[in-house]
């Protein structure tokens, strides 16, 4: 056998800047990160801005020309591209093509920046778009949400819809620095608020009992919009999903994606909803769905399994719903399984529960069990309205 062999290693390193009032004046955590790029290459910035986050931050816009000028580390490109949020910017390729588009025009060489504003569907798109774009352009995330504070903003994934298929088409390439600023919270909508916390108790229940306690502690004031405790539940679910990234298969090369602790049900309840019901909600009834079924195949006892509903509905979410109802193997959302055995690679790996704060991964599920499961939440919610 005639060959050679090939291997080598890329860095990565970015921070997570916490922050108030980004783009105001005396605000200099933007204008310090900009300071740690040493290179002599001339710099470009383009902004991409979540719609909603433009309606609610009328000034958002001034602000950051404002900033931005006179500054000799970067050259603002005035021409900022307003785009839809939600999945209505992940659903077709006409967004990505726009800054594409912009990139060509502007002459933005991969040593500027594509900076994005909003939520996580906003951020997976402007980041799929950015690492394709002559191959890898600088991406610089400034999340809006609770959820994209908390989880999606801080990673490395990036991407766009495709064929009903949530994240079909996409990339690993991590962002170069993401600013979460608090600020952006206060105009989010209380459904909004909430969702993203759906993915704190997952990353607790799976790797952090201490954290999934202080969630039970906090869960009303969270729910009454505290800000005081959701800073912390946003830096501490940030930490998780970093650590775990840094773990050893940040790019997904194997089989196992742990920190998708109920996603597998959420996702395709997401696409039948047609993303009415919105991924937050999805995952608190995905992990409600998983809950009941570790408890019913014998892992988790009934006191913790009754334990994370309860938290779940303390949080104020819903823990079941219509589309989620199991019966049988041709239930719409039992075809959530198959599509994450192939977004895997042809291997099923779901994470279950042990007891809180340990997951373990099994390769199999039992479709009679999750029908149980599906019906003991069921029973569970209708006991909670009465």
């Amino acid at each position: 056998m005639d060959y050679i062999q090939q291997r080598f290693s890329v860095p990565f390193e970015y921070r997570v800047y916490f922050t108030s009032h980004l783009f105001q004046q005396q605000n200099p955590v933007f204008r310090q990160f900009l300071q740690t790029d040493i290179s002599d290459n001339i710099k470009k910035i383009f902004f991409v801005i979540d719609s909603g986050v433009a309606a609610h931050h009328p000034t958002l816009m001034d602000d950051i020309r404002q900033y931005f000028e006179g500054n000799s580390e970067v050259i603002l490109i005035d021409d900022i591209l307003i785009v839809p949020g939600g999945e209505a910017c992940k659903n077709t390729e006409v967004y990505v093509n726009e800054i594409i588009a912009a990139v060509d025009e502007h002459s933005i060489d991969r040593h500027s920046y594509v900076a994005a504003i909003g939520g996580g569907a906003v951020l997976d798109m402007a980041g799929y778009a950015a690492a394709i774009a002559h191959r890898g352009i600088h991406h610089i995330r400034i999340p809006t949400t609770v959820l994209s504070q908390n989880d999606s903003g801080v990673g490395v994934k990036n991407g766009i819809n495709y064929n009903g298929k949530k994240n079909f088409i996409g990339t690993f390439a991590p962002p170069v620095a993401v600013f979460n600023d608090d600020r952006f919270l206060t105009t989010l909508d209380n459904r909004e608020w909430r969702a993203g916390i759906a993915e704190a108790v997952k990353v607790a229940l799976i790797k952090d009992k201490q954290f999934y306690v202080w969630l039970c502690e906090n869960a009303l004031a969270l729910n009454r919009r505290e800000m005081e405790p959701m800073q912390y539940q946003i830096k501490r679910c940030a930490q998780l999903h970093i650590d775990h990234i840094a773990g050893g298969d940040p790019f997904e090369k194997g089989s196992s994606r742990p920190l998708d602790f109920g996603h597998w049900s959420a996702h395709k309840v997401e696409q039948l909803s047609n993303f009415e019901i919105r991924h937050g909600e999805a995952v608190a009834m995905g992990i409600a769905l998983d809950t009941a079924y570790s408890h019913l195949c014998g892992w988790l006892n009934e006191e913790d399994a009754r334990s994370v509903i309860q938290l779940l509905i303390d949080l104020g979410f819903d823990i079941t719903h219509p589309l989620m109802e199991i019966a049988g193997d041709n239930s719409p959302v039992i075809q959530g399984l198959h599509e994450f055995r192939e977004h895997l690679g042809g291997r099923l790996t779901i994470m279950l529960l042990r007891e809180i704060g340990k997951g373990e991964e099994v390769h199999q599920l039992d479709i009679s069990l999750l029908q149980k499961a599906s019906e003991w939440l069921k029973q569970y919610h209708q006991i909670e309205q009465q």
